[in-house]
């Protein structure tokens, strides 16, 4: 199975301006999620995905593979998908998944991109994968920058929400309280078929491309990591995320 990562990063984000540069440890967010990403031995090669040349200079100066795409993409995904086409015309072949880490997830590791492509090895019906972590405090929670999940007890997701959910008002023991990673792969060719697909009305709402799936009819894998791992939305959590990542086993090896 040929696997490859794509990172997908823009400066123009309206929560955070210049997000993938925010450096933690010295080393720009960007550098952080390609390192670790790259660190993996199940794929073929990673490369990051932007519109930016401050971005594209600074990944080849690290010696990194990046692809310029278009600046009037909305969607993560579509940024991806263009990068995936252009990669193969470069490979001379095409792949089989593309892994989706966003560019706001520093605290990724190698084997958090083996767990997530783990189900493709399993099951051919499998079209999608997204890693999902615990919630590990209240204010993770309720926090709408931390998008919540819920699944079935086949390990599908029933729902992404930014509110709490499951609600904690009527049963607050018991519960699993789980958010998305942003590490999705995809098969190649439900990819395309994913970015063909309109945008669906609960998606808009929530903002979460996954309700996509959902609304029309598919499946999305949900498989759960152990890793505490945070997104940075915020220049909050940025600062977070560099207490978290203090003598972190992976940083050591590129710093």
């Amino acid at each position: 199975m040929k696997v490859i990562a794509i990172i997908p990063a823009r400066l123009n984000s309206s929560r955070f301006p210049r997000k993938p540069l925010a450096k933690i440890h010295g080393i720009p967010m960007i550098g952080h999620c390609y390192y670790r990403t790259r660190f993996c031995n199940d794929l073929v090669k990673t490369y990051v995905a932007t519109c930016d040349k401050e971005i594209y200079d600074y990944i080849k100066l690290i010696g990194g593979d990046a692809i310029m795409t278009s600046s009037e993409h909305e969607r993560a995904t579509d940024r991806t998908a263009e990068a995936m086409l252009i990669i193969e015309k470069e490979l001379d072949y095409k792949v089989d998944v593309v892994v989706m880490v966003q560019g706001d997830e520093p605290m990724v590791t190698p084997d958090m991109i083996s767990e997530s492509i783990s189900p493709f090895k399993l099951d051919s019906d499998v079209d999608v994968v997204n890693l999902m972590a615990d919630i590990r405090t209240l204010d993770e929670f309720e926090d709408p920058n931390e998008v919540k999940v819920v699944i079935d007890k086949l390990g599908y997701a029933i729902y992404f929400s930014r509110e709490p959910i499951p609600s904690q008002k009527k049963y607050s023991t018991g519960l699993s309280m789980l958010k998305q990673v942003c590490v999705i792969p995809f098969r190649r060719d439900y990819l395309l078929k994913f970015n063909k697909t309109p945008e669906t009305e609960l998606e808009r709402i929530e903002s979460v491309d996954m309700l996509r799936i959902i609304e029309s009819g598919d499946k999305v894998k949900m498989v759960l990591t152990k890793k505490e791992t945070y997104s940075v939305d915020t220049e909050q959590d940025l600062l977070r995320v560099e207490s978290k990542m203090e003598g972190d086993y992976f940083m050591k090896k590129y710093m």
